[in-house]
């Protein structure tokens, strides 16, 4: 095989015997130095868009002690990888991905899962200004792990994490609850169940479910937990519980399940016994990941405001805030046809 010749790379030094000056006055003119006339910059940047030249502005970052870049670990399941990830987790990291762009910065993806190959140093290699954590609550171990680098590598941030004190950005799970607990009664429902549990590593599980259940009875509703069995997929959690409700009889006509993959769960082991949703039964989830819309009839769902929670984020990297008290962000109801029969899609945000 032929070797195929590579073009030679173009330098600054290219540009500035284009430019008839010196290489220190090309890197002033192209740095925007108020040094440099008009005239001469002008100059430089002809010969340097005819020479086809770009600033390696990754190297000038590194040159003012920034990297100009963010880490983002994503936590995968032991054993798991991209195709395992949460849909949820995804889009909150199209919302990282977004803020950062908006504040001219990249972001550094890792998807993470097994114990030995852990890796979270990024800020002491130069590689990153901040890393933020999120993904699977399942990974116990990476938690740990990244908790530990975080008292060392700073600025840090967390989204979702089952270690109590972690989070620097959350949903406001209580406002999402009490919605989804208003939309079902507004709708006719009396016998409300929450999907969910109160011992789950997702914290927020155990929020959702008090937060509905107060909120149901506030209303003069009857409300109370189907609770999930640990492990396992959330699609299969939410089956299992709803089958073991049918099982035992108890009557019910509205259920919020407290995520949406537990709603997919939900919504199958109902169609199964030919029960109508929503006729027979009203059903709305939590996150509002993309393939709520697909499911049949489409999910009613609580969606936080996943751009927010990107700014949020970046923000606490890129300003190096030192504020450890959690943020909550918004949630508005997306009502679809699992809730409502028209089908007729609307929103209602959170209030306060």
């Amino acid at each position: 095989m032929d070797n195929v010749r590579k073009p030679a790379r173009v330098t600054s030094f290219d540009v500035a015997e284009r430019a008839g000056v010196s290489q220190s006055t090309v890197s002033r003119a192209l740095s925007g130095s108020s040094v440099i006339s008009e005239a001469t910059r002008d100059k430089v940047l002809g010969a340097a868009q005819e020479l086809g030249y770009f600033v390696d502005e990754r190297a000038a970052r590194l040159r003012r002690g920034h990297t100009g870049t963010i880490s983002t670990v994503v936590i995968c399941k032991p054993g798991g990888g991209a195709r395992d990830v949460n849909p949820f987790s995804y889009a909150l990291l199209g919302g990282i991905c977004a803020a950062a762009a908006e504040r001219g910065l990249e972001v550094l993806v890792s998807l993470q899962a097994e114990e030995e190959r852990l890796f979270g140093h990024y800020v002491e290699r130069g590689q990153a200004e901040g890393m933020i954590v999120i993904g699977t609550t399942a990974n116990r171990t990476a938690w740990d792990y990244f908790r530990k680098v975080g008292e060392n590598t700073q600025p840090v941030a967390y989204w979702g994490s089952p270690l109590g004190d972690l989070d620097w950005v959350s949903s406001d799970n209580e406002a999402g609850a009490r919605l989804a607990a208003e939309h079902l009664v507004e709708q006719g429902c009396k016998e409300l169940i929450v999907v969910g549990s109160h011992t789950s590593t997702q914290r927020q599980f155990a929020e959702r479910v008090d937060a509905f259940i107060a909120r149901a009875k506030q209303l003069g509703v009857a409300a109370s937990l189907a609770t999930i069995e640990p492990g396992g997929a959330r699609r299969e959690q939410g089956r299992m519980a709803t089958e073991a409700l049918l099982e035992g009889g108890e009557s019910f006509d509205g259920i919020f399940a407290v995520c949406d993959a537990l709603a997919f769960g939900v919504m199958e082991a109902l169609q199964t016994a030919d029960l109508s949703i929503p006729d027979d039964v009203k059903l709305v989830g939590f996150d509002g990941i993309p393939a709520s819309e697909l499911t049949t009839p489409p999910l009613t769902t609580i969606e936080p405001d996943l751009d927010q929670a990107g700014r949020l984020l970046v923000e606490a990297i890129a300003d190096g805030s030192e504020e450890s008290s959690t943020r909550r962000v918004p949630v508005r109801l997306l009502v679809r046809g699992s809730s409502e029969r028209t089908g007729f899609s609307f929103t209602v945000n959170s209030i306060g």
